[in-house]
């Protein structure tokens, strides 16, 4: 009865184990470690394996990544595979007519940045400059269909979601499958307080931020 009872506990204590084991089977790809985590793709869906092997993220399908990206690009138009930059890793969501917008997890798998970019950096010393969609309710028309006001906005943006600068309001993005272009980001930051600024169709201006 004593060695019954022994060898229960082993097959309990060990049993996890062996169900994990078996959870990071029939993987389709695998991207290269950053930050002590790797990528794993099963299907259309995404999770995380630290360096024990562990998977601490489990799979999930609003994982960022495209398969066609140019990674000589650093907007999202590089993003090759999902990687955690500063601590945060890309999440997307499908908006106006099928149109991508993205925001962030944490290494713990949680959302710390709800999805509201076209487009963005990777984080750099816990900045990074993107392209913001603001969608506000404004009514209803005579058809009783609802009226949004669409925004788009240059901002400077830290890992927890704010905003530290809002630049340049951007016009003419077109918010239809048929005519939309992802929209160059026009804020680039320097190094520091300095942040480089393009008008559409000009040059650079350099300017200073005041953190706040």
């Amino acid at each position: 009865m004593k060695y019954l009872i022994i060898t229960f506990f082993i097959v309990v204590f060990f049993l996890p184990v062996t169900i994990g084991a078996q959870d990071l089977k029939d993987i389709d790809e695998i991207a290269p470690f950053s930050e002590g985590f790797a990528a794993i793709r099963r299907g259309e869906e995404w999770g995380f394996i630290n360096e024990k092997g562990d998977l601490v993220i489990p799979f999930r399908d609003d994982i960022y990544w495209d398969k066609n990206a140019d990674t000589s690009k650093l907007d999202l138009s590089g993003v090759r595979y999902p990687m955690f930059k500063e601590g945060r890793c890309l999440i997307s969501e499908i908006v106006e007519d099928g149109i991508t917008i993205v925001g962030f997890i944490d290494t713990d798998g949680k959302v710390v940045i709800e999805p509201q970019f076209l487009n963005i950096y990777p984080f750099k010393d816990g900045y990074s400059t993107g392209v913001l969609f603001d969608k506000a309710y404004k009514g209803e028309n005579e058809f009783k269909l609802k009226i949004y006001d669409l925004k788009f906005f240059d901002v400077l943006v830290d890992t927890s979601g704010h905003i530290e600068e809002y630049f340049e309001r951007r016009h003419n993005i077109q918010m239809t499958k048929r005519r939309y272009k992802l929209p160059p980001i026009m804020a680039k930051r320097l190094v520091g307080n300095l942040v480089a600024l393009r008008s559409e169709g000009d040059g650079w201006e350099i300017r200073k931020i005041e953190y706040k």
